[in-house]
């Protein structure tokens, strides 16, 4: 060995070696919630909540409040679960004129997600009928089914803001139930609403509201609904 050469320490290649192996080595995959597999799901709740409105309905209030109690009352029942309750609100646009203008089916989406605070589902023709000059899976009208909050909220409107609008009302009938503890009634016109501007309409259209319940019965139903504030006509 020559005298300015120094001399390198015994292992010293096989430690070198073993730097570079774990150097080179590629960190370990992260398993799905690395990835952000759990991502999706918190956007979907987040989106949910943000659909949520700030408040809890009033009306949701008031049901437990004062309307379970007084159907305990009337009807006897043994415990709180077997008061009848709403289960969820549809609304629904028939519009026959869309087979011919597209543009009155669009105007009816956008008045009912006015209406309801969400987006309609298109209903289309589930059979073709020549005299009509309709075919199978053409658009007619529009949907929306409300559950939660959102239900709440729109009965609360439509039974203390919409129905008092209407010209010359005497209340909504007490026979169009069907007998399963549900209620059908209809409007003539969307602009009952007053989040609809009568000038930015495209045509008067008319919608069919059910609420669906738990009762048993017609009566319970009725007796339900009329402890929430549906005016019901006076015979």
């Amino acid at each position: 060995m020559a005298k300015g050469e120094e001399q390198k320490p015994a292992g010293g290649d096989a430690e070198a070696k073993a730097k570079k192996k774990d150097g080179g080595a590629k960190p370990a995959k992260a398993g799905k919630s690395g990835k952000g597999g759990d991502a999706p799901k918190a956007a979907k709740a987040a989106v949910a909540r943000s659909n949520e409105p700030a408040r809890p309905p009033r009306l949701r209030k008031i049901y437990h409040e004062s309307v379970v109690p007084a159907m305990i009352q009337r009807f006897s029942y043994k415990n709180r679960m077997q008061v009848p309750r709403m289960q969820k609100i549809v609304v629904n646009m028939g519009i026959g004129e869309a087979i011919g203008n597209s543009k009155l089916l669009d105007a009816a989406v956008e008045d009912m997600r006015q209406i309801t605070g969400q987006q309609p589902v298109v209903t289309k023709a589930k059979k073709s009928i020549a005299n009509f000059k309709l075919r199978e899976g053409m658009p007619i009208g529009c949907r929306v089914t409300l559950r939660g909050a959102h239900m709440w909220e729109f009965y609360d409107r439509l039974v203390n803001v919409a129905l008092p609008r209407i010209r010359d009302f005497r209340g909504v009938p007490t026979k169009s139930f069907d007998g399963r503890g549900n209620y059908t009634l209809g409007l003539k016109e969307q602009i009952t609403f007053p989040e609809i501007d009568y000038d930015k309409i495209v045509q008067l259209l008319g919608m069919d509201i059910t609420i669906v319940t738990t009762a048993r019965t017609d009566e319970e139903s009725r007796e339900l609904l009329a402890q929430m504030n549906m005016p019901f006509r006076k015979s």
